[in-house]
């Protein structure tokens, strides 16, 4: 089927189901209520982000190939979606998480690495999914992010190693393009909701892994580095304050730069995805002339750097509360 057909249908059906999913979502009142320390204030439909595994099922359609990876999308998009709806026990949510990275694992041969890589490999994974999760409720940060990553893969596909389906990028593009034009707004008309950040976080996980086989280097894990730091120092800064780090909380610092110092949303959105994209740049560039060692060194240099930047937020945050 000629390439422009397969995408004219793929807009059609992810438009025709995002506003089909709307109206259920209205009539079943799947909605986020704006609380007192929300920044929203407005009603928001919840689970918009359902098109994103729709998307990679669309895509499935026309090609048929990776079906553990297809499976592990429908089991932790569906088990995402069920929380959107109603909370899922923790256990639960957890087993069904690992049981999707283990195909994820599967579809890739990942388990043909030495033990200690897929040990440190799954971390990354599980960690990775867990830090995407903490994105919705900032308008346009979910699907930006994914975006810079995206189109960073596309980039690669082209110029560096044809590690993945062209097609499978493209569309999952479209998806994310189509979520910004609803989310990506003052007042959001949608949050991707958990099946959202979650499913979108594992097409980028798996997608990270088929550029690191393909092309035998570790050094594309930082294409998560901007939410990964931001996570690992939150985890830390939570454990020295002896808080449950499995419960919910709102001390990552894009939600301290937009709930408590009044940053817009979608400013916040464009510093996220923005300073990871040129890590992206950086990274593309040091692979074509063989620096592979800038990878360490980014992630050194950012994991300092943003230390002092969420010290220098939090001392914000606390004078403007003593006031």
């Amino acid at each position: 089927m000629n390439t422009w057909i397969v995408y004219s249908i793929s807009v059609f059906l992810l438009i025709s189901l995002e506003l089909l999913y709307f109206r259920i979502a209205e009539r079943f009142q799947i909605i986020d209520q704006p609380n007192q320390r929300s920044s929203h204030t407005l009603p928001t439909i919840r689970g918009a982000g359902i098109i994103f595994p729709v998307a990679v099922l669309i895509w499935f359609g026309f090609d048929r190939s990776l079906p553990y990876f297809v499976g592990g999308m429908v089991l932790i998009s569906v088990v995402s979606f069920a929380d959107d709806l109603k909370p899922v026990s923790s256990g639960l949510r957890a087993a069904l998480h690992m049981i999707a990275m283990v195909l994820l694992f599967y579809q890739l041969s990942l388990f043909n690495w030495p033990v200690w890589l897929i040990a440190s490999a799954f971390i990354v994974a599980v960690g990775a999914l867990s830090a995407f999760n903490f994105m919705d409720g900032i308008n346009g940060i979910t699907g930006l992010y994914a975006l810079a990553n995206l189109v960073t893969f596309l980039l690669i596909h082209q110029w560096i190693s044809s590690f993945t389906d062209i097609h499978l990028l493209v569309i999952a593009t479209l998806a994310v393009l189509l979520f910004l034009y609803f989310n990506l707004r003052v007042k959001a008309r949608c949050f991707a909701g958990d099946v959202g950040s979650v499913s979108l976080a594992f097409l980028q996980i798996f997608l990270m892994f088929q550029l690191i086989k393909a092309t035998d280097s570790l050094m594309w894990v930082s294409i998560c580095v901007v939410f990964g730091v931001d996570s690992v120092l939150t985890i830390l800064y939570r454990i020295r304050q002896r808080e449950n780090i499995f419960l919910p909380h709102r001390q990552h610092v894009f939600q301290y730069l937009s709930n408590e110092l009044k940053w817009s949303h979608r400013q916040v959105s464009l510093l996220y995805a923005g300073v990871q994209f040129m890590i992206n740049l950086l990274l593309i560039a040091a692979y074509t002339y063989q620096f592979y060692w800038v990878s360490a060194v980014l992630i050194v240099i950012y994991f300092i750097a943003f230390f002092f930047v969420r010290l220098a937020v939090l001392k914000q945050v606390r004078a403007k509360v003593s006031l």
